[in-house]
């Protein structure tokens, strides 16, 4: 899975975001994770469209989140910011079809996408904050064989 930076940065203003508990500006929560803060504010605009932020503005403005940090998880910021967690070309993976050899193609792609969901739509902010992640989460990071690159 490839995570471009507009999700890696996302994610990390919204966990200095949620740890800081109070409104902060683009421009704190840049120089807190060393982001570009022009795009970061691009990003926090998109995170507001998408209904994960809120923003103020005033003597104590800046960005808060609207949600409790449980309750975010790291596909809804996925989706918000990059769309669906799995695409074959563009399609869903259960509106590809293939045929011959390939046919059953499709189920690997549904799979990888199921493989996903059970990672990023258990994990919450809150999780990574405290450094608790879910316990089938936790199994796979503590396989040794995860840390290697293939």
């Amino acid at each position: 899975m490839h995570i471009p930076a507009k999700v890696d940065y996302g994610i990390r203003a919204l966990l200095a975001l949620a740890a800081a508990g109070t409104p902060q500006t683009a421009e704190a929560l840049a120089g807190e994770q060393g982001l570009p803060p022009r795009f970061l504010g691009a990003i926090l605009a998109d995170l507001r469209r998408a209904g994960i932020v809120a923003s103020q503005r005033g003597a104590e403005g800046g960005y808060r989140l609207v949600r409790a940090p449980g309750t975010v998880t790291i596909a809804d910021v996925i989706r918000a910011l990059d769309g669906p967690l799995a695409e074959v070309r563009g399609y869903r993976p259960e509106a590809t079809n293939y045929d011959g050899a390939a046919e059953n193609l499709q189920q690997v792609w549904v799979a990888v996408r199921a493989s996903l969901r059970s990672v990023l739509e258990n994990v919450t902010l809150a999780d990574v904050i405290a450094g608790k992640l879910p316990a089938n989460v936790q199994r796979l990071v503590t396989d040794p064989d995860a840390w290697i690159a293939h």
